[in-house]
């Protein structure tokens, strides 16, 4: 005779009036072996046709809203309520008609579309490498060997009660505490990194990705230069941050694009255009020639087209020949055909316009486009100009056009009053409905008078007053 005697399966409730003892120990193996969080892995596991939101509802309302958490209500040995309330034959017959009931749906639920099995927990089932979505934890954490420092450490009744060492070193107690604090610091950095990574959604990888693709190179420079940000910021507002920055550095640009066009004469935005398809053409060219020259008699010559450079979509937008023009004052309905052109040239000249045909011309009459005039500076007598290019580092001088940078040096001013005068005038201006007395302008600027009349001769040519 031994001991040991011979027991039936253990298909009884202990815990939950339909879950048997066996399907508890299934549950907390196939959580141990494929990680808590894989419900449909363990579900598949426990078998039974059981459900994975069934299994996950079960371990949290058994084991985690336990009253006594971190064990079930019913771990203790002595307490035998679940068995006396279902008895063993009925248990088993409640068992056996649930798996033969959902057996029977199964089989006969319509066919549809092959069924996918859920993420589960585990690295590699992520577009991010290495996260675990199901337990929403990554494979190597930030600070992932914190943990080391304080694996061993044991905290032992009655440690610390006694005095400091005869040496004045502190207790071990008060080391161990400092390590502990540590830990907690190491963790709470972990749980912020970890939240602006989900606030950010930063594991939408593949969609990032597309919109990274859609940016050009100063873009996707610039937008990694905000990036810094958004750990002291809300998604939205960075989003409205990064925008924000993005528009200014298109403005930048479609403002650089158009000096350029200013320079080369370009009046309106049509042009523009077609200036720039020509200008990439010519660089094609010659970047296809170059090419020629150092290749010359080799067989290796590649025949592949050089790419054109392309101007991006955003500058595109802001330089976009579809714009709404606001014409000039008095000019909206006026169209110059091309045989009346010449008796108004000098009138048109005057009225400083870069293109008449404000309006929108039919196709027999052409619009003229005129250049500004350039507005000559007479020198003032007796007054030697300054030579700004000799001198470095002068306040203000990057803020004036190359009009403007004439004009200080004939006349002696330095950029920074000049453009508090300006300022001054302009602010006045607007006051005035635009229109200023040349008196008006020299008690602004409390100068001389020879100099204030220039001054007020050069900003109604350019347009920044008109005469009263």
């Amino acid at each position: 005779m031994h001991p040991f005697n011979v027991i039936e399966q253990h298909s009884i409730p202990i815990f939950a009036d339909d879950w048997g003892a066996d399907e508890e120990s299934l549950l907390l193996e196939g959580a141990e072996t494929y990680g808590l969080g894989s419900w449909a892995d363990i579900a598949d596991h426990i078998g039974g046709f059981r459900d994975k939101d069934e299994v996950r509802d079960h371990y949290i309302k058994t084991y985690v809203d336990s009253a006594r958490f971190p064990l079930p209500e019913h771990c203790s040995p002595q307490d035998t309520k679940m068995t006396q309330d279902n008895p063993r034959d009925q248990f088993l017959s409640r068992k056996k008609r649930r798996i033969e009931e959902r057996k029977t749906a199964n089989q006969n639920a319509t066919p549809s579309a092959p069924k996918q099995k859920p993420t589960s927990s585990v690295p590699s089932c992520h577009e991010v490498q290495g996260f675990m979505p199901g337990r929403l934890e990554f494979e190597t954490e930030f600070y992932n060997e914190a943990e080391e420092a304080v694996q061993h450490m044991q905290f032992d009744p009655g440690e610390g009660e006694g005095p400091d060492r005869a040496d004045g070193q502190p207790d071990e107690l008060k080391l161990k505490l400092t390590v502990m604090e540590i830990y907690n610091n190491k963790l709470t950095a972990r749980v912020e990194r970890k939240k602006m990574i989900f606030e950010h959604q930063l594991l939408e990888y593949r969609r990032n990705a597309n919109i990274d693709k859609r940016r050009t190179k100063e873009e996707r420079d610039l937008y990694m230069k905000t990036k810094p940000f958004a750990r002291v910021m809300p998604r939205r507002d960075f989003d409205e941050f990064a925008r924000d920055i993005e528009y200014e550095l298109n403005l930048r640009q479609a403002i650089a694009q158009l000096q350029d066009w200013r320079q080369m004469q370009i009046g309106d935005l049509k042009s523009g255009e077609k200036y720039e398809l020509e200008k990439a053409q010519r660089a094609a060219r010659a970047q296809q020639l170059g090419s020629f020259d150092r290749n010359f008699g080799s067989s290796r010559m590649s025949n592949k087209p050089p790419p054109i450079a392309e101007t991006p979509s955003a500058v595109n937008a802001l330089t976009a020949t579809d714009l709404v023009l606001k014409p000039l004052e008095g000019l909206a309905d006026t169209t110059i055909p091309q045989a009346q052109a010449g008796t108004d040239d000098k009138k048109s000249m005057t009225n400083g316009t870069a293109n008449i045909n404000l309006s929108g011309a039919s196709s027999n009459t052409a619009p003229i486009v005129f250049s500004k005039p350039k507005f000559t500076i007479p020198p003032i007598n007796n007054i030697a100009p300054f030579k700004f290019e000799e001198q470095n580092n002068i306040p203000d001088l990057h803020l004036l056009t190359s009009e403007e940078r004439e004009l200080c040096s004939i006349l002696r001013i330095m950029p920074k009053p000049y453009t508090v005068m300006k300022e001054g005038v302009l602010k006045e201006a607007i006051k005035q409905g635009g229109a200023l007395k040349k008196k008006t302008v020299r008690d602004i600027c409390r100068i001389d008078s020879t100099k204030g009349g220039k001054l007020f001769d050069f900003w109604t040519s350019v347009g920044y007053l008109q005469k009263a």
